[in-house]
């Protein structure tokens, strides 16, 4: 990067993500499996039985299914008739339950009915189900059955209401072998046999889907970042990863019997921690594991992450120092090493970075996979201490972990320096270095466009420059007549977290220096349009700062009414709007509007504003959004006391 495009060996790099548009936003996250990937599971840990091996469904009984969901679709949302029809077309299923679950079109059928399933019903599926557990959960179809069904314990659990209502006569309420467990029983059950066989199930590519589940059921935490994983072994890019680690959990409420159960089965991670360290679908559930025992049981929590950091510390040193670095670099072991740092105490955090970080950050940042832990490294830095060690050691380095494409550290190091408050003007600072628009001044007005399109200031621009040369003026027309080019998922996230910085005027300068046509396209991109909501959102920015930027958006309100997300950007801007800056906006609404009640989204952009009572009515139009501004006023003052 120090290099950048002004050396004429590098003359044909778009710029600081390295790359068409840097590897950061286009790249495939980690790289592909190749020769360090680990041998596959051994053949016994298969335990999908042969398709002659599974019962039966005929066309005729796959045929009714389908019917039935059709119907219990059409029913009414709620009331006894759709209970009842639900109900009834689930103890057919009791009989062909397993014909059902492993069969690809059956199981898509049975997943969509066990989410309209009442209590009962469900309880008679799950112990349908359970003698035949290994074989429904160690299935490619089977695994969601059982997935679907106990992720429905949330919605059931939490309504004891319908669990009354539920109370069935003496022939509902027993199986075909006995007596029928309550739900609470069948999970417990459930656990139990995941547990006397755990090795298996977590290490079964399909069976571990269920283990994770049941994780998050009896932690009463469901991680939308676990769904968000992909399965088949496919990767994620570093803006899909970025979106699931900030995926927020949902809890729910659950018995007492249920976390006993949660801390039964941590303990059997402990038994065997090599294999869940070292193997690369068993490790998942460690993961899960860790993120579930975190919010509810955090000693336990603790004590797993002792145990992993413990049995890599006694592996073989690396040349550098640390045994951990080498674990840092493996595709498997640093997966699981990204969640431990997320889940640790501060003090323990530091302590891990003295212990085995510091001083190997540069080399760390450079790395294809070891890029990734260091970036949870700084997600998980809440004090400034911390974060003081981390920017002293990394921020010499900013500009080369660019140039190498990895970004995402960038944006983590900004982040950070956002949610602590500390060293927010230096890496403003360093940034504007790197992008090469620091010097001359005047360049500085051009960031915004560079940090969205992560390209460097003479490659946006097309400009040619000798090694050593003085940086050329920046020139104000020169920048006018330039397109917006591409926004990056990661240069939005950099402009969002600079927008949060308690000095965000240079950022801010930059966007008021964008024309109309361009602040346009970032609102209409599906990255650049939470640029926007940044503005409008962050408290660093005041009201004149965020009135001049959004000015020039005036002339472009129709362009904007008909994008997908620049209807989005509107609507926000709408809902904060003053009465006289909704006038404004309306007029011009209305200069078009057969235009927009014909445009998908323009359409609801219109009714939103009430455009027909505007151009038919204004009276009333005027009366009715003071009213509205009013009781918002009134609901700010509340907010703020």
């Amino acid at each position: 990067m120090g290099q950048g495009p002004r050396s004429a060996h590098r003359a044909g790099r778009r710029g600081p993500g390295g790359g068409k548009q840097g590897r950061a936003a286009k790249g495939p996250g980690r790289p592909p499996p190749g020769r360090d990937r680990r041998p596959r599971p051994p053949s016994e840990r298969r335990a999908e039985p042969a398709p002659d091996a599974l019962p039966h469904l005929s066309p005729e009984a796959l045929g009714y299914f389908r019917r039935a969901l059709s119907a219990l679709k059409e029913a009414p949302g709620t009331g006894e008739d759709r209970d009842l029809m639900a109900r009834n077309i689930l103890k057919e299923v009791e009989a062909q339950v397993l014909a059902l679950a492993t069969n690809r079109t059956g199981s898509e059928m049975l997943q969509e009915l066990l989410g309209f399933s009442p209590l009962k019903p469900l309880c008679r599926v799950l112990s349908a189900l359970r003698p035949n557990l290994r074989v429904v959960a160690c299935h490619r179809c089977g695994v969601h059955v059982l997935q679907s069904a106990l992720l429905q314990l949330p919605r059931l659990l939490g309504n004891p209401a319908e669990a009354e209502e539920d109370d069935e006569d003496e022939e509902e309420k027993v199986g075909k072998d006995g007596p029928l467990e309550t739900l609470e029983e069948l999970v417990l059950g459930l656990a139990a046999d995941v547990r006397d066989d755990f090795l298996f199930y977590c290490g079964d590519t399909h069976g571990s889907f269920v283990v994770r589940t049941l994780l998050q059921v009896l932690g009463g935490t469901l991680l939308e970042s676990e769904r968000a994983r992909p399965r088949g072994g496919s990767q994620l890019s570093d803006s899909q990863r970025a979106a699931a680690w900030e995926c927020k959990p949902a809890d729910s409420e659950i018995p007492e019997t249920f976390l006993n159960r949660l801390q039964d089965l941590s303990f059997c991670f402990l038994k065997d921690i090599a294999v869940f360290i070292t193997d690369k679908i068993s490790s998942f559930c460690l993961q899960v594991a860790l993120q579930v025992l975190h919010r509810k049981l955090p000693q336990f929590c603790a004590r797993l992450c002792s145990a992993v950091i413990g049995y890599l510390n006694t592996r073989n040193s690396s040349a550098d120092g640390s045994p951990l670095l080498l674990f840092l670099r493996d595709q498997t072991s640093s997966r699981l090493l990204e969640q431990v740092l997320l889940v640790l105490e501060p003090l323990s955090l530091q302590r891990l970075f003295e212990d085995h970080f510091q001083g190997q950050l540069h080399s760390l940042a450079a790395h294809p996979i070891a890029n990734f832990p260091l970036q949870r490294l700084l997600n998980a830095v809440t004090t400034p201490e911390l974060l003081s060690l981390v920017f002293e050691e990394l921020s010499p380095a900013l500009e080369a972990v660019l140039a190498q494409g990895h970004t995402g550290v960038v944006v983590a190091l900004v982040e950070a320096c956002r949610r602590v408050g500390t060293h927010q003007a230096q890496v403003l600072q360093l940034l504007l270095e790197a992008f090469h628009c620091a010097e001359p001044s005047s360049r500085q007005v051009a960031c915004v466009p560079l940090f969205a399109t992560l390209m460097a200031y003479e490659v946006y621009y097309e400009l040619t420059e000798e090694e050593g040369a003085v940086p050329a003026e920046h020139q104000v027309e020169m920048a006018i007549a330039r397109t917006l080019g591409e926004v990056t998922v990661l240069g939005s996230l950099l402009l969002q977290h600079l927008l949060y910085f308690s000095n965000p005027g240079i950022v801010l300068r930059s966007l008021s220096a964008l024309t109309g046509p361009q602040l346009l396209a970032l609102a209409q991109s599906p990255a650049g349009s939470h640029v926007l909501d940044a503005i409008l959102s962050s408290p660093s920015v005041t009201h004149k700062q965020r009135r001049r930027v959004l000015k020039t958006l005036k002339g472009q309100y129709v362009a904007l009414a008909c994008s997908r997300h620049g209807s989005r950007v509107l609507d926000a801007i709408w809902s904060g709007a003053a009465l006289g800056a909704r006038k404004e906006i309306a007029a011009e609404l209305g200069e078009q509007n057969q235009e927009l009640i014909k445009d998908p989204f323009g359409h609801h952009v219109a009714r939103n504003v009430a455009l027909t009572t505007f151009l038919k009515r204004r009276e009333a139009w005027e009366q009715q959004q003071s009213a509205v501004a009013k009781r918002r006023r009134v609901l700010n003052s509340i907010l703020e006391d």
